[in-house]
């Protein structure tokens, strides 16, 4: 799937990582689209939790993805695949509204093209 994501115009492979490090948490995302340069994304923070920082680098490169035109399959590689769960709980927990956001960002996504546009998350331990 990843390889043939490499010579698909309409695909865009996203990998993701955070970790925190003597109070500072470094994130980074690199976005792969057929035939365009490779999104790098790299962010510093203190005072933010791990979770925070994974579903905001989701965030970011869900959006990057969906910003480009003719994309309609977007496979996240993550190493935190429990936060992605978070997404899609609605139930009421602290980090609601970067899941509000994420879910807006793919509900536009769906949006155009329904039945052609998908997105999968993947987990690679670190």
């Amino acid at each position: 799937m990843a390889i043939e994501s490499f010579s698909n115009p309409s695909h865009a492979l996203v990998i993701t990582n955070a970790s925190v490090k003597n109070d500072i948490t470094t994130f980074i995302s690199h976005v792969y689209i057929c035939n365009k340069p490779i999104t790098k994304t790299l962010h510093h923070t203190v005072n933010i939790t791990s979770i925070e920082v994974e579903l905001f680098v989701i965030r970011c490169s869900i959006n990057q993805a969906t910003n480009s035109a003719g994309i309609s399959k977007i496979i996240v590689i993550t190493n935190s695949i429990h936060t992605v769960r978070k997404i899609s709980n609605l139930l009421s927990h602290p980090f609601q509204s970067y899941a509000a956001i994420i879910l807006k960002e793919l509900w536009i996504f769906f949006l155009h093209y329904q039945e052609e546009n998908s997105i999968e998350f993947w987990e690679c331990p670190s």
